[in-house]
């Protein structure tokens, strides 16, 4: 039997090591630097007993077998929630999606959304045949000039702190809406609503432990196969070894690494110089993510709000506290909002001030009145250096030159951040790699999540169908069940980064 060292217990890591239990293998290890599981999906709990995300998770997926650990893990501890999804600009809220509710904009602002859409198509009809060099070329071309100016170049450079231009568009796919020009038409003619669009019209959360709460629960199935405050410092790929902050080490036959390929690389004294250079031309954003717990009852019933404007220094904004009652001291008399700001060397951050940026924000947004500060309870910052992915034009071009490499020497870069494919970065895609990762290298499966080669859950045939419970000492494949369980869920999109 060979030895797994897994590095990680992110959603991935865990994932991994979850489905290694359960088809008991033995002969594991998930190494862990911080003191907790859950990795960019881990909640933190504030001095005044607030529970914030790191960012604004919610819970729907693609794969039967993240549906099934959910179910089993949770019961009935959840909340099951209709999305209530928002815009603020011009001084008034706008349905989500953008595009198909340019109606609510101011009549200006509507001529010249629609202008620009049938400019677009104009050229698109004249020259089908070109195809957008980046992220910003693409805005521009399929939203035309107007939304482009008013919502996707100022919002997408909020979210992922890097210029739009910067920003490849092979990543798409399913995560920007397409613009049906006939129906935003319809829209403001006969002046109809439309907010039916996007694939987590109803998402699930954790009721007790924010989303972290989901993660916390897959440790005790790892009762010694888990080492916490176990930080990977280098990888000896000679010895197969992965090295510790301390000097203690973990030797390993396979490596699955869900740490953050550029750092993976940088921790490997032998990559040769064409894998440092590839490693290096890859780009991220970080966080700042801000919670602000109030003494008052939750004044709305939204889930979250996008701000692609200038006068606040978040992108967007969750009433946490409306995913479960949990989150808050008392969610009859307390609730809390979840503010995302990213940061990057093209958008930098002042963390000292930030906290005050973001309050002094939700004033100027209205989402809070000015004699709101007076019942400010909580404030809590989270900072992350690694938050998105950015795939920027040469991504793929370093991954073909690094991934090849790391598996020659039987290490896997698996996850948000192993994988750097924003596309495949939910929590249910990076469960899905650890659980594939594992299927690979124990039964030669392929890896249709981490390929990008997604199938919806109706048409699965993957077969990773879970069981009830880890068994150790006993080996054997998954159950198959090639039973289609519902509708095809898509990935999420908010016409952008999610």
């Amino acid at each position: 039997m060979e030895r797994i060292v897994v590095i990680g217990a992110g959603p991935s890591g865990l994932g991994a090591g979850y489905h290694l239990a359960e088809l008991g293998y033995d002969d594991f290890v998930v190494l862990e630097g911080s003191s907790g599981a859950g990795g960019l999906a881990a909640s933190e709990v504030s001095r005044n007993g607030f529970t914030y995300d790191i960012g604004g998770h919610v819970l729907f997926s693609h794969f039967r077998y993240f549906d099934e650990l959910f179910d089993r893990l949770l019961g009935d501890e959840y909340q099951e929630l209709q999305r209530e999804s928002w815009i603020w600009m011009h001084e008034r809220f706008v349905p989500y999606p953008f595009q198909n509710n340019v109606k609510f904009l101011p009549r200006d602002v509507v001529v010249e959304c629609l202008l620009g859409l049938i400019e677009t198509q104009r050229a698109a009809d004249g020259n089908g045949s070109h195809r957008p060099a980046n992220f910003e070329e693409l805005i521009y071309a399929q939203f035309g000039k107007g939304i482009a100016e008013q919502f996707m170049m100022p919002y997408n450079t909020k979210v992922w702190a890097h210029p739009p231009r910067m920003l490849g568009t092979g990543w798409i796919g399913e995560r920007v809406a397409v613009v049906d020009l006939e129906r935003v038409l319809r829209n403001v003619v006969l002046d109809r609503d439309d907010r039916s669009w996007g694939p987590n019209n109803t998402f699930k959360y954790p009721r007790h432990g924010g989303t972290g709460g989901l993660f916390a629960r897959i440790v005790p199935f790892l009762e010694g196969h888990i080492r916490f405050g176990a930080r990977a410092a280098s990888v000896d790929v000679r010895r197969r070894r992965v090295v510790l902050e301390g000097g203690s080490d973990e030797p390993y036959d396979r490596l699955i690494s869900t740490m953050p390929i550029d750092l993976l690389v940088d921790a490997i004294p032998d990559a040769p110089s064409e894998v440092r250079e590839a490693a290096r031309a890859l780009r991220h954003s970080g966080s700042a993510i801000v919670g602000v717990g109030l003494r008052q009852p939750s004044p709305s019933k939204k889930c979250w709000i996008y701000f692609p404007e200038m006068n606040c220094p978040f992108y967007r904004v969750t009433y946490l506290s409306n995913y479960s009652p949990e989150v808050v001291p008392d969610a009859g008399t307390h609730y809390s909002l979840l503010c995302e700001v990213s940061r990057s060397p093209y958008k930098p951050v002042n963390l000292e001030t930030i906290v005050d940026e973001v309050v002094d924000g939700l004033v100027a947004t209205r989402m809070l009145k000015p004699e709101d500060r007076a019942d400010i309870v909580d404030t809590h910052l989270i900072r992350r250096e690694y938050t998105y992915p950015v795939p920027t034009p040469d991504r793929d071009r370093a991954l073909a030159v690094i991934q090849p490499w790391l598996e020659s020497r039987r290490i896997y870069s698996r996850g948000r951040f192993g994988s750097w494919k924003y596309e495949i970065g939910n929590m249910d895609h990076a469960v899905q790699m650890g659980v594939e990762c594992v299927e690979r290298l124990l039964f030669g499966k392929p890896e249709t999540c981490f390929e990008n080669r997604i199938v919806p859950k109706a048409e699965q045939r993957l077969g990773l169908a879970a069981r009830p419970q880890p068994r150790r000492g006993e080996r054997g494949s998954p159950a198959r069940d090639d039973r289609a369980r519902g509708e095809a869920h898509q990935p999420r999109s908010l016409n952008s980064a999610a």
